[in-house]
């Protein structure tokens, strides 16, 4: 459990600080047998102290809506119509094809993204997510309700594909979304469209639980029947205490490289389907498999080109920078995205489009002088909350690290970081991100590795 004096502490962190709508307006179709539900979990005795609170928002007419898959025919040229009237393209002419479009990237969004807000968009239908992304800058993306809806049973789809009928099973939680970092969002919620069984957001640091035996009780009696979470948090899951207790039908993996020998782990472990999923916020999910081939593109509104270092299309098989062009979110609709992530096209046995070679965001562990590993995340918190807007971390053999940050309280960050991992660090402050290196730099490197717990203690 969080320490109130802890100088580590974020505000944005503590429990409650951002609820603001009652659990009807949460969950329109909120029944009472679904309303017992959610206070069983919320008052569990070896629940975390959730932080957040939240809720699908979705009426009867759009859980059915959310159940289905946008259509594909024509989706394109509708989502080129409708992007030619983003205020971010006025003014411009020409744009009659995809490849007349100017090459986006997240600096565009983070410069102003209601530019790429459609001014006829319904925006009583918005939530808002947040995302660091490869620089650090730090971006809030208007996300739509029923798009957010109809991901999950995107993830129910792919666990279809892969062998695995997901549905309801008595009080299991649906699914929890795993993480491990030192401060994170949490919270119980409700499926509305999948017989409002629950789910959470549970952070598996050791700091999130009141008794160091909480989080295995509080998993093993909610035996979700999914796992959702980063390679760092779902490696957490092969500790003895989890290990023991879960059995999960599924595994689903995203935001950062899934490594074959984890993979491989996992399976062994949890004899289910690992399933790894490419995308980012700003995107939704491109494309995903469940081996280590390539990652095979979605059937849905997204399209996927691979371009030079001056922009231009290269051949099918030949490696470059992805872009993508995404139209499942309303209120975001992207034309020619730079993921900053690079990979190859391939055709599939079965005539799928697919991206092999995929390189993108890798997961980093940083060690503390006490010889503990700390997630790259816990340091993106403290960055980002002291003003820093991208910055590139290097930790060497010896434990020292050095930061270049663009923007921030320089000394405040080192401060920051040397409490954080108990080792000398050094900050220097630039004012560019391209100060930072052309490309997508590298935001976190370690050259020092900390022993990995066999077993999970407080």
């Amino acid at each position: 459990m969080s320490d109130p004096d802890d100088p580590l502490a974020l505000g944005e962190y503590r429990p409650g600080s951002a609820a603001v709508l009652t659990d009807a307006e949460r969950w329109p179709t909120l029944d009472a047998e679904a309303a017992a539900r959610l206070h069983r979990w919320r008052t569990h005795p070896a629940a975390p102290a959730w932080v957040h609170a939240t809720g699908d928002r979705l009426t009867a007419d759009a859980i059915e809506r959310t159940r289905r898959p946008l259509p594909l025919e024509g989706w394109l040229d509708e989502h080129l119509a409708t992007a030619r009237k983003l205020p971010f393209y006025r003014g411009r002419t020409g744009l009659a094809t995809l490849a007349d479009f100017p090459l986006i990237g997240r600096a565009d969004l983070v410069a102003d993204i209601s530019a790429f807000v459609p001014l006829d968009a319904d925006l009583d239908r918005m939530l808002h997510g947040t995302s660091s992304g490869s620089t650090g800058a730090a971006l809030v993306i208007p996300d739509d309700v029923e798009e957010v809806a109809r991901g999950f049973h995107l993830l129910v789809d792919l666990a279809r594909r892969a062998g695995v009928e997901w549905t309801p099973d008595a009080e299991r939680l649906a699914l929890v979304w795993v993480l491990q970092q030192r401060q994170a969002f949490t919270y119980v919620s409700l499926i509305s469209g999948f017989s409002h069984r629950a789910m959470a957001r549970v952070n598996l640091d050791v700091r999130a639980w009141r008794a160091a035996s909480d989080r295995s009780l509080f998993l093993a009696d909610a035996d979700p029947q999914v796992i959702s979470g980063n390679p760092t948090s779902l490696a957490e899951l092969l500790s003895d205490d989890l290990r023991a207790v879960l059995r999960p039908l599924a595994l689903f993996s995203g935001a950062m490289a899934l490594s074959g020998p984890l993979r491989a782990e996992l399976e062994a472990a949890f004899s289910c389907p690992v399933i790894d999923v490419y995308g980012l916020h700003e995107t939704r999910p491109i494309a995903a498999r469940t081996d280590d081939g390539p990652f095979r593109v979605l059937d849905r509104r997204v399209h996927v080109e691979i371009l030079d270092a001056e922009g231009h299309p290269l051949p099918e098989g030949t490696r470059g920078e992805i872009v993508v062009t995404v139209g499942e979110n309303p209120l975001l609709p992207l034309v020619r995205y730079r993921t900053g992530d690079v990979g190859r096209l391939v055709r599939l046995a079965d005539g799928g489009v697919g991206i092999a070679d995929l390189e993108g965001r890798e997961h980093t562990e940083f060690a503390t002088g006490g010889g503990v590993r700390v997630p790259s995340v816990d340091l993106t918190q403290q960055l980002q909350s002291h003003g820093a807007r991208g910055w590139s971390v290097v930790q060497e053999a010896s434990g020292a690290v050095a930061v270049t940050v663009v923007g921030g309280d320089a000394p405040v960050i080192r401060g920051a970081l040397e409490k954080l991992l108990d080792q000398p660090v050094e900050v220097t402050r630039v004012e560019r991100l391209i100060d930072l290196g052309e490309g997508k730099p590298r935001r976190f490197v370690s050259r020092a590795v900390a022993p990995r717990r066999g077993t999970w203690t407080a």
